[in-house]
């Protein structure tokens, strides 16, 4: 059986999963600990990214060549940029996108530099069944994470949403910043610090990856209000409910 890895950005996230790993051992490479177990019955590992870029690429880097893992989620927080993409939806990538590669006018704006492409595909199979299992938690969200942590971020509904999500080593917190995104790329859902970077070494390796996130804030002004608490009770939530889900099988 194919081991999957589950890559969080955050430590909160990768707290709130490690409780769920049964047969604990753990590995260590350039400083990184690697959890290694099962999840649902499934191999698997667990690590932490760190935020960036260049930490999420080294760190999916170790998990092919080190572990040789075949498949990776990554997991975390987002922006919301998208019309209707609001605090506490979750977005599951198609595509991904460096919002800050430019190296015109040698190479089209956003294109990576000498690999003909700006956007990397996520796997269709492995996000199609990531976003089953989030629509299932999102239709439980009030029994799962409770209705006053709910009320707490002013979430009513939360939905799913599916599409473009970009990426870049900047917190995007303001609305001046979100704005010029949102012109440059219209199609884009949500914003975010790692998946694109991830999504170019899967490319690489010909290994299949998703990654899915939930929506803290709307990439403005607002958004670093309560941002920690936010992760610890709704982000890291859902994540522990949507990867048990998807991995025991009890959605299609």
């Amino acid at each position: 059986m194919s081991r999957i890895a589950i890559v969080s950005a955050m430590h909160q996230e990768l707290r709130a999963l490690l409780p769920a790993l049964d047969k604990h051992q753990s590995a260590t490479f350039a400083g990184r600990t690697f959890h290694i177990g099962t999840m649902e019955g499934q191999p698997v590992v667990m690590t932490l990214s760190g935020i960036g870029k260049v930490a999420a690429a080294t760190t999916a880097t170790l998990l092919l060549q080190e572990i040789d893992v075949q498949r990776i989620v990554f997991t975390g927080a987002a922006g919301g940029l998208g019309p209707g993409v609001r605090v506490g939806d979750v977005v599951v990538a198609r595509e991904l996108l460096q919002h800050d590669m430019d190296a015109s006018p040698l190479f089209p704006r956003f294109e990576v530099p000498l690999t003909g492409r700006s956007r990397f595909p996520t796997d269709p199979d492995l996000s199609a069944a990531l976003a089953s299992a989030a629509l299932h938690c999102l239709q439980h969200a009030a029994e799962r994470i409770g209705e006053t942590h709910l009320a707490d971020f002013g979430i009513d509904s939360p939905l799913l949403h599916q599409g473009l999500v970009v990426s870049g080593d900047r917190f995007v917190a303001t609305a001046a910043e979100s704005e010029a995104l949102r012109a440059a790329l219209p199609d884009a859902l949500a914003v975010e610090m790692e998946g694109a970077a991830l999504a170019q070494v899967c490319a690489d390796f010909g290994r299949p990856f998703a990654v899915i996130r939930t929506v803290s804030d709307r990439a403005d002004d607002s958004a670093h209000v309560d941002f920690n608490r936010f992760i610890v009770d709704v982000a890291s939530v859902y994540t522990r409910e949507i990867l048990a889900t998807w991995m025991s099988g009890a959605v299609e």
